[in-house]
């Protein structure tokens, strides 16, 4: 399937047989299935993942693929791309979607037992894995990998990266607790355990100060921003400390590491259980 997709990736027909439009319905299911993901765990790479980049090209093929057609349910009136349907949930995963205007769509992976609280959305080429509750106003972006037993709390936004096709999507790993109002962005790495507290926004241009190790964590050229597992970070400030930002007393927003998870931290987490 691999080089199928790759050749219809180049090759950009004007127009696409039977053929490639059955290839891509079984790309799609597997990518429903998570038998096929757009990055997965790699521990020979430094940042301990990889990304499929083939994977990404097939969620392209399908957008150039389809045609915008009516995907009205009811009184509700939508349209989009037909290769990419809303996600019909069986019940044979226990998953939870509360009744209020959620939507998975086609080409996203879900776990057994996650929960999804109205309304929120998860897009195609989307990994969220056993047990996780993604909250109210919550998005999980395009090819976003999200681990076991996460909670995405309410508005915050999970990026996707789905261009350019080599780039890292955005990843949170097993037990990460993600506040309200948190956003993560561009291909940033959030080790398993680590807590983002209210309103954290993480990206490749801003830098983690970490109080506990005396460290500053970055993005470079080739890696992305990685949380360290089990960090607990908030949203901080950083004075400017020359020019006119320094004479007019102007601090600038940066998340900052107050602690590592611990027992006390794990006791307030296990409260989310009481929602699942």
């Amino acid at each position: 399937m691999r080089d199928e997709i790759e050749r219809l990736f180049d090759s950009k027909p004007a127009e696409y047989s039977d053929e490639d439009k059955e290839l891509f319905a079984v790309f799609l299911t597997e990518l429903t299935a998570g038998t096929i993901r757009a990055a997965e765990p790699d521990e020979a790479s430094p940042t301990g993942w990889r990304v499929n980049a083939w994977v990404k090209k097939g969620i392209l093929v399908g957008f150039r693929m389809g045609v915008n057609t009516d995907m009205s349910v009811g009184a509700m009136s939508f349209r989009d791309k037909d290769t990419f349907p809303m996600q019909r949930i069986a019940a044979d995963k226990n998953i939870r979607i509360v009744p209020g205007g959620s939507s998975v769509r086609e080409g996203a992976y879900l776990g057994q037992n996650v929960t999804c609280m109205p309304p929120m959305y998860i897009n195609a080429g989307a990994y969220v894995d056993d047990g996780t509750m993604v909250d109210s106003h919550a998005l999980v972006g395009s090819c976003a990998q999200v681990g076991k037993n996460c909670h995405i709390s309410a508005a915050s936004q999970i990026g996707g990266v789905l261009e350019p096709v080599g780039a890292l999507p955005v990843i949170v790993e097993d037990e990460v607790l993600v506040g309200g109002n948190c956003g993560i962005y561009e291909g940033t790495i959030i080790k398993r355990r680590a807590v983002l507290g209210t309103g954290t926004i993480l990206n490749r241009s801003t830098p983690v100060y970490d109080l506990v190790k005396g460290a500053i964590h970055r993005a470079a050229d080739d890696t992305p921003l990685i949380v360290p597992e089990g960090a607990v970070v908030i949203s901080g400030t950083r004075a400017i400390t020359n020019g006119p930002g320094k004479d007019w007393g102007i601090s600038v927003y940066t998340p900052i590491i107050v602690k590592y998870r611990d027992t006390r931290t794990d006791t307030r987490i296990q409260l989310e259980d009481l929602l699942r």
